[in-house]
């Protein structure tokens, strides 16, 4: 278990720095790529971030916690009050909470949640994990 807790936060650290690489180099990314893998990083660092913490819990649960989460949060940015926005535009802010509300960002939520836990249950293998694990 404690060995799977290292994994999913180095894995939950990773997809951190890929999804601020991802916005910081959009300009060089392909334009689908850097309209929607921010999005699609964020829900995946959600979902690894919840294995993480609750390391015992199903992968079916991890993914329906990490969905209603991100879901909620994109939902958050329909509430446009002063404080708020106040706090959506600083750089944090805007990281966890986003701007404005898209479609876009909940279909991105659920191809990021449900790959996270599609390679999370081995039924995609991106390399040889069994070395690793």
């Amino acid at each position: 278990m404690k060995n799977e807790r290292c994994i999913y936060l180095a894995v939950t650290f990773a997809i951190m720095v890929l999804g601020l690489a991802s916005r910081k180099y959009d300009d060089v990314l392909p334009e689908f790529i850097a309209e929607y893998s921010g999005d699609t990083l964020w829900a995946a660092m959600v979902y690894w971030g919840i294995r993480f913490l609750f390391p015992s819990i199903s992968i079916v649960k991890s993914v329906v916690i990490s969905l209603l989460f991100s879901y909620c949060i994109e939902i958050s940015q329909l509430y446009q009050a002063d404080w708020a926005n106040i706090v959506r535009s600083t750089t944090l802010g805007a990281l966890i909470f986003g701007h404005g509300f898209l479609w876009s960002d909940m279909i991105c939520y659920t191809v990021g949640g449900l790959l996270s836990a599609a390679i999370d249950s081995r039924k995609v293998i991106l390399f040889p994990l069994k070395k690793y694990i």
